[in-house]
């Protein structure tokens, strides 16, 4: 047996399904998925933060052929990139894209995965939306619970950089060896943080800048998972980040799984403050790299160009927020009741009613995998509220 990582980052996380040797030298190995799922140059920090974990796994003794990387790959040579082939995660920070391998790229869920699901940032409670499909928390327990049936690992660790991450991991269960952190709750937003002026864009994304961060300065040979999950809780103060599953994993130290136990550790960092990190929540980012080029900018042509953009952003929004105030009053047929289902914040137990929900409406109002409706996800928790305060899918779709 093995005990292995999953670095689940940015828009990023992924799921080994059959990619583990199922016969193990006595020693065991660790194995490593890293998954970025977005794409586009105002979603740089996701991609920056897997590049990132990259460097820190390798460092740390684990061979290539033992991690496997799954993302984009479009900011190196990105047009708006003022740095070609270079990809920092910090302010001033080093080259975090040196040397990663390029296991998986381009549109990775696009992709005949017939050994990995992998899914982007997720904006919704219950589910995890990449590039062209989503992910949802049943679909993950089942193939979570299939892996420890099929003794596929050892030990299991996640770390999920996601909004409502919380949402995903509340039913794993205590007893299958798989421990789990994640950047909130079941009704958080997670943070951006580090914004670049050079690059108009942020360079990380909070929990996992603090986790990654952490893994930099430490020993990790010394440090424990607890001792880390209470670091970064500290310091990301944005969000209440979770932890999850079998909590006596985290006292094993975080060598076991970013590192090499029988290899030399690497020396820990010495990392500079960054005095304003710049928070910002994750949903928000495009509207507010939008405003920050406005206020930056002195050109006519520029000024009249982003404030059209942010303008049709806004009435996007508008239009996302009042078609799913009219979707849950055509259902509930009460204006109090509607009231109700758009504030509540409940947590998610219908998982089939949800999924049939999501489904529905991505085909008839808005496909959130089109950028210029992404803005969608943050209104699904209402499908939440109409299942969990029982009104049927079958009512849900024959209203249309």
């Amino acid at each position: 047996m093995f005990t292995s990582t999953l670095a689940l980052l940015g828009l990023s996380l992924g799921l080994v399904a059959n990619a583990f040797p199922t016969q193990q030298s006595e020693n065991g190995k660790n194995w490593v998925v890293i998954v970025a799922g977005s794409n586009g140059w105002y979603n740089y920090r996701h991609q920056a933060d897997a590049c990132h974990a990259y460097q820190i796994v390798h460092k740390n003794g684990i061979p290539d052929e033992q991690i496997v990387v799954m993302m984009y790959d479009d900011l190196a040579t990105n047009e708006q990139n003022p740095t070609p082939g270079v990809v920092i995660n910090r302010p001033n920070g080093t080259d975090v894209y040196k040397g990663v391998p390029k296991d998986y790229t381009g549109d990775v869920s696009g992709r005949k995965m017939e050994h990995f699901k992998c899914f982007k940032k997720n904006l919704s409670p219950g589910l995890l939306a990449f590039p062209n499909d989503d992910l949802h928390v049943a679909d993950l327990m089942d193939a979570i619970n299939n892996m420890h049936e099929n003794k596929k690992y050892g030990k299991l660790v996640f770390y999920i950089e996601a909004c409502e991450s919380g949402s995903m991991m509340t039913k794993l269960p205590a007893d299958i060896d798989v421990y789990a952190t994640t950047a909130a709750n079941s009704h958080e937003s997670s943070y951006a943080c580090y914004y670049d002026d050079k690059r108009e864009t942020y360079l990380g994304d909070w929990y996992s800048v603090n986790w990654l961060e952490d893994s930099d300065v430490e020993d990790l040979s010394k440090e424990t998972l607890i001792k880390q999950f209470k670091i970064v809780r500290s310091h990301t103060n944005t969000s209440h980040v979770m932890q999850f599953g079998n909590k006596t994993l985290a006292h094993m130290k975080v060598v076991a799984f970013q590192g090499n136990v029988n290899a030399k550790p690497a020396p820990p960092m010495t990392l500079q403050p960054v005095e304003d990190p710049d928070l910002t929540p994750s949903p928000d980012v495009p509207l507010a790299i939008l405003k920050r080029k406005l206020m930056r900018t002195n050109d006519l042509s520029a000024t009249k160009k982003y404030f059209s953009q942010i303008t049709s952003d806004l009435k996007v929004r508008e239009l996302l927020a009042e078609t799913m105030r009219r979707v849950v009053e055509t259902v509930t047929g009460e204006e109090i009741m509607t009231q109700r289902i758009l504030s509540a914040k409940l947590d998610l137990t219908q998982h089939q009613c949800y999924q049939a929900a999501v489904n529905h409406y991505k085909i008839r109002c808005f496909n959130w995998h089109i950028t210029e409706y992404e803005y969608a996800l943050r209104h699904l928790y209402a499908l939440v509220n109409l299942c969990e305060g029982g009104y049927a899918t079958e009512r849900y779709q024959s209203q249309g």
